[in-house]
């Protein structure tokens, strides 16, 4: 930007530097008018700013002009060059005419050069103006646009024709011989009226664009224009000098030309935010834009009426002239009513088209006044809300608005009405409206100001909103059982805590699982298994109070929230809610009819209350801990929560750690415990038993770190690190000269463990070189699980490769029996349970001489397990049993105690001769695995 456009621009710096140039302006343009005004002091003076001032005004509104177009673009940048060119051309013609006045002092000449630059000037002002102008898109707006010109140029012509360029061109042809002064006379007001047509034909037509700006340049022409006027006429023209007041006019309208581009008013950069639109200027511009054509042959009557008044014949130029615009009005007007033709038919069928989309549409459309009252509703409301559409104007819109959804519509819309609207433009707002049968329907509807009042455009959602509810239900509830389920139990328990009764501590969460629901979905399927939890909820359903909750949290556990009754006595709340779960556990337990059968389960609940402070998740946290007490104390039970077994589940927790610990750091150890043979004392077999010496100096049992872990990968690892270890010490004793059989102990699910090839027995007894015999598996009770074919076959297997099996545990369990008469058993092991009351119960001993006379029969050996005392090896000798390890002999243990014993081969029995110095041959390989044997090895 040039240095002239910096200091004209009103942004070059901050605003106050725009309002500096144009009070500037005003104080240069009016320094000049008083100077006019007072003669400028001397005639030389006067004639010089009257002729060089304007000149170098001129001059400036050309190079304003011209540095402008320079670096501007755009399609109004021709514009400025024209009336850049129009400027100096002016300038020209000033300058000559002071090089006349001024320099040669003598008269200006007629016809002169200062004339044809003059002349120039209004020319490409012409052209810089139809530039500026909106272009016409049609063929008929370039002929409006033609006969508009025509129309203000006629008229004005007329009326100046008759005025006083009639009397000029007589005068000029009177006393003028060439036509050259009096051809110049009439161009300088036919250019001005020209120039006149084209800005009034213009101005409405101007190019949205740097609006400001092109109307600063258009008032500067007119100004000019107005000066050129009155120049011409001949009252003024032959008195003028120059210097006089009308010079003023002239600068004043070069100043303002070359003030426009720069001078304009743009919003800073960020600040430009919509705002209401101006509604009364566009109607008053096309008022006059219409009127135009009226105003000019008004003028045209006008003049043509001056002739008649004064007594005048009437020219012939004024009759041609008037006839012109006569006919350019009538040609105009049937352009014009063509027009309207076409665009009624153009509105006519948008009007059909429009109404073809409101009555079609599924949409209903309401126009309400501002009190509410609505003026149109679309017939699309016969199908929607089942009511005609003249049924509903004329009535309150708050009249089908449901009641409670009232106040927060009114809220809504008062808070929309009083936003500024090109903030926020639309709403929308849902609510129930009133349909023709008097059910409420959800609607939703888009809410425009319309003329004060409200656009509402409202669809039916009745359908989605009651799938959103059921989908919120489905979220919040069970599948199979519609109890609700974990997430809006939590939900429930959390309003509990939280809500106005939160000191209450009377709240309690119960937890309730199933007892032998698995055993139900493996015996007579999932089907069956789904049908007992259907009916297990319902009971739990309705047992449950009417402010309390039940839920499925998954599988066979349920749990109930029963809220609090607002007792203050913790002791008799207790005594309640352990009713009212011990009543539960009842119903549950009832028998439940599945088809043809009847199914029993038992249920174990769990009871924790709240307290305060605690958390949803730590209430019902303790509820699950009490459950699973419940569970392991035997089930078909109500347990309360205390703290001590959040304590417990601590130290388990720790232990399973530190368990998973010793596994990778080698912190266990194998025992051998003597298996004795009862007539002879002589050692037949040992039992592998595996301890862990923690880091903490703890010995610790199979019975008390198995029951911790609660991990059946590291239950399955550390099964085949024991079976590994006695595979290998066995052989290495049997190398050492000590061939004495070892038993591992072994689940039925970890004999059927898909295991890899090398870890499995096949691959230790090949890999150790274990001769055949010295190995004795003892199959622990097997799960429900296992099938007993698949059992079978792999105990066929392993009795082909020489190991032999014993049935661990006979006397307990309901599927011992069925055990003993499908898979292939070398010997019985009595359960240590009958062996502690053989000699106090008669019961027991009667039971125990019973299948101690199975296994006789039967052809089998058998081992008492957990012979502590002389008395148990009498009796248990004296019903038949062949075998038996204890404490009456020895304790689990260590390798080179085991040693020892094997050398002294023989421990003293009760009621026996003392002790042989060898070994009894034909040793049984036994196994003893029991879970309850001492912590500590006897030293």
């Amino acid at each position: 930007m040039s240095v002239l456009g910096a200091w004209l621009s009103p942004h070059s710096a901050t605003g106050s530097t725009g309002l500096r140039a144009r009070i500037l302006l005003g104080v240069v343009c009016a320094g000049y008018s008083v100077g006019a005004a007072v003669g400028w002091g001397s005639p030389e003076l006067a004639r010089f700013m009257g002729d060089f001032g304007l000149a170098a005004a001129a001059l400036t509104a050309a190079v304003s002009c011209f540095l402008y177009a320079r670096v501007s673009a755009g399609r109004l940048r021709p514009a400025w060059l024209l009336f850049a060119l129009s400027s100096l051309m002016a300038a020209c013609g000033n300058a000559v005419w002071g090089w006349y006045e001024v320099v040669l002092g003598v008269p200006v000449p007629t016809p002169s050069a200062a004339d044809a630059f003059f002349l120039c000037f209004a020319p490409p002002a012409i052209v810089g103006l139809l530039v500026l102008a909106k272009r016409p898109v049609t063929r008929a707006g370039w002929v409006c646009l033609a006969l508009d010109a025509w129309l203000i140029g006629g008229s004005l012509l007329t009326l100046a024709w008759s005025l006083a360029l009639a009397h000029a061109a007589h005068m000029a042809g009177v006393q003028e011989a060439s036509v050259g002064p009096a051809a110049l006379s009439l161009a300088y007001p036919l250019l001005d009226i020209v120039l006149v047509s084209m800005v009034l034909a213009l101005h409405f037509r101007r190019s949205g664009a740097n609006r400001s700006a092109v109307n600063t340049a258009i008032a500067a022409l007119a100004l000019t224009v107005l000066c050129d006027a009155v120049f011409t006429s001949p009252l003024l023209r032959s008195t003028y000098h120059s210097g006089q007041l009308l010079d003023a006019g002239w600068f004043a309208g070069s100043l303002l030309l070359a003030y426009a581009p720069w001078g304009v008013r743009r919003r800073a950069p960020g600040t430009d935010r919509p705002g209401p639109p101006r509604a009364m200027s566009r109607p008053i511009a096309g008022s006059l834009a219409a009127l135009t054509p009226y105003l000019a042959a008004a003028v045209c009557t006008l003049g043509i009426l001056c002739n008649v008044v004064e007594g005048r014949r009437v020219d012939r130029v004024v009759i041609f002239t008037g006839c012109t615009v006569v006919l350019a009005l009538v040609v105009r007007q049937g352009i014009m009513l063509l027009d309207n033709i076409s665009l009624t038919q153009e509105l006519a069928q948008k009007e059909n088209h429009f109404r073809s989309l409101v009555q079609g549409s599924s949409d209903v459309i309401m126009i309400a006044a501002p009190s509410g009252t609505l003026r149109y509703v679309s017939p699309a409301a016969a199908g929607v809300y089942g009511r005609d559409a003249e049924d509903l104007v004329g009535s309150e819109l708050s009249s089908i608005i449901h009641p409670d959804d009232l106040g927060r519509v009114v809220h809504e819309v008062r808070r929309f009405l009083a936003a500024p609207p090109h903030e926020e433009p639309t709403t929308r707002i849902e609510c129930r409206f009133r349909s023709g049968t008097g059910d409420w329907l959800h609607a939703e509807s888009t809410v425009n100001r319309h003329q004060g009042g409200l656009l509402l455009n409202s669809r039916d959602v009745t359908e989605r909103v009651r799938l959103q509810a059921q989908l919120q239900h489905n979220a919040e509830h069970d599948p199979l059982t519609d109890l609700p389920n974990r997430a809006l139990f939590t939900s429930r328990v959390r309003q509990a805590l939280t809500g106005r009764r939160a000191g209450d501590s009377g709240a309690a969460v119960l937890f309730i699982d199933l007892d032998g629901f698995k055993a139900v979905n493996d015996t007579i399927g999932h089907q069956a298994g789904d049908e007992l939890l259907i009916q297990a909820a319902r009971r739990l359903q309705e047992s449950v109070r009417a402010g309390d909750t039940a839920a499925r949290l998954g599988g066979d556990e349920f749990a109930a929230l029963i809220m609090g009754d607002g007792t203050r006595d913790q002791g008799a709340r207790e005594y309640q809610v352990h009713e009212i779960a011990d009543r539960l556990r009842l119903t549950l337990s009832q028998p439940y009819r599945i088809g043809p059968s009847e199914v029993r389960v038992a249920a174990s609940i769990g009871v924790a209350f709240a307290e305060p402070g605690i958390t949803p998740t730590d209430l019902m946290r303790n509820a699950d801990l009490a459950m699973y007490r419940a569970k392991a104390g035997g089930k078909d039970r109500v347990e309360l929560y205390a703290p001590q077994m959040q304590a417990d589940v601590v130290r388990r927790s720790e232990l399973a750690t530190r368990l998973r610990t010793a596994l990778r750091e080698g912190e266990f150890a194998l025992l051998h415990q003597p298996v004795v043979h009862l007539a002879s004392g002589s050692v037949a077999a040992v039992a592998a038993q595996g301890r862990w010496r923690s880091a903490q100096g703890i010995l610790f049992t199979p019975a008390e770190f198995l029951r911790v872990t609660g991990d059946d990968d590291r239950t399955a690892e550390l099964g085949r690190w024991l079976l590994e270890e006695a595979v290998k010490q066995a052989a290495d004793r049997a190398r050492a000269g000590h061939p004495v059989a070892v038993s591992v102990r072994l689940t039925a699910t970890r004999l059927l463990d898909k295991a890899p090839p090398f870890g499995s027995i096949e691959a230790l007894l090949t890999r150790h070189g274990l001769p055949s015999g010295a190995l004795m598996i003892e199959v622990a009770d097997s799960d429900p699980r296992v099938s007993f074919d698949e059992l079978e076959q792999r105990l066929v297997a392993l009795r082909r490769l020489g190991v032999r099996i014993a049935l661990d545990g006979f006397g307990s369990g309901f599927a011992a029996i069925n055990a003993l008469r499908r898979l292939p058993i070398d010997v019985l092991k009595l359960d240590r349970n009958l062996v502690e009351g053989v000699v106090e119960s008669a019961r027991l001993h009667k039971i125990t001489s019973g299948l101690l006379r199975i296994a006789c029969d039967l052809g089998l050996q058998s081992v008492a397990d957990g012979v502590d005392v002389p008395e148990q090896v009498l009796a248990l000798r004296a019903m038949g049993c062949t075998h038996g390890q204890g404490m009456a002999f020895s304790g689990p243990l260590d390798e080179y105690r085991l040693r020892r014993a094997l050398v002294r081969g023989q421990f003293p029995v009760p009621g026996v001769p003392g002790p042989r110095t060898v070994m009894a041959s034909g040793s049984i390989p036994l196994l003893t695995g029991s879970h309850a044997e001492t912590p500590v090895p006897p030293t």
